[in-house]
């Protein structure tokens, strides 16, 4: 194999790159080891240091503040249900609708795929969108939170864009074996899509547990809060909170705002941080797979 040489301006390049990719990493990972920090310490602690990375005291109170009840264990079980179930819908409908629109003999395709595009750029709004969630009578259904974002016109399109990039070979031959359409789609076009369907996963998965909006709009039962939900409330009702607990039990230390809020952030993120080690190899292959060719 024959010996490969850098030039003076490509290793400038290297080295600057390495340093400007660092210097982003750094300023990336160490406002989260400050919060995951932070969440740990105790009211003195943080009113006394700005920005620390190990507490001097460590302390529970704030999680034992969070997790004093066991409602937060069942918005988390909301929280899994609506991303899992959420996620799995957007795949469905993604997966089904990009198929057909790949195949560029399709009848009226250029039509379906300009309203996917005008969905882009114009949307109901807040109140129309309110009304039709209340028309269905889903207030108060975890279906509200997942089905008016059943399909992300972006990730169709992307998701579409990969199935054309796919060798026609492979759905002559298929169906020279006899093959039916489904039995195409699901024996050899999902199969070869697992990095595209395993990065939008990932996105819709994200998606879901982040929102708290929704939630918030159609969701009057306080059991049935997601996780987010439940945490904005924690936040926001933390003293008051904290003012009953101290008169019901006289040796409860009310436990730092800031703390409590810096544990919220940890118990929101790292759940959902969980799963993308099992999809990062996948990930920045399908963001570029079909993204090539329109």
């Amino acid at each position: 194999m024959a010996k490969t040489y850098r030039t003076v301006p490509g290793t400038i390049f290297d080295v600057v790159n390495y340093i400007f990719l660092g210097v982003f990493a750094i300023a990336a990972i160490v406002p989260f080891i400050y919060v995951v920090s932070g969440s740990f310490a105790t009211d003195a602690e943080l009113t006394k240091r700005a920005v620390f990375f190990i507490p001097e005291t460590f302390s529970l109170a704030a999680y034992k503040f969070i997790f004093s009840t066991d409602t937060i264990l069942k918005s988390i079980g909301v929280s899994m249900y609506v991303a899992i179930l959420g996620t799995a819908v957007n795949l469905f409908f993604t997966v089904t609708m990009a198929y057909p629109l790949a195949r560029r003999g399709l009848m009226g395709r250029n039509t379906v795929l300009n309203l996917v595009v005008f969905s882009m750029l114009f949307g109901g709004g807040m109140i129309p969108t309110y009304l039709v969630i209340r028309e269905l009578a889903l207030l108060d259904s975890y279906w509200a939170l997942i089905m008016p974002g059943a399909i992300s016109a972006f990730n169709l399109i992307i998701v579409k864009n990969f199935f054309q990039e796919l060798p026609p070979g492979l759905e002559e031959a298929a169906k020279i074996d006899g093959c039916t359409e489904i039995g195409l789609l699901w024996r050899i076009v999902l199969p070869l899509s697992k990095p595209v369907l395993a990065t939008f996963t990932l996105f819709y998965a994200v998606g879901h547990w982040n929102d708290f909006f929704a939630a918030l709009l159609y969701i009057n039962n306080p059991e049935k809060w997601p996780l987010q939900v439940l945490l904005r409330q924690i936040v926001l009702l933390s003293q008051a909170a904290a003012g009953d607990l101290n008169a019901m039990d006289p040796n409860f230390v009310k436990p730092p705002d800031q703390s409590i809020k810096m544990a919220v952030i940890v118990v929101g993120t790292v759940p959902i941080l969980l799963v993308y080690p099992f999809l990062q190899k996948h990930f920045a292959k399908g963001v570029l797979i079909g993204s090539i060719k329109g």
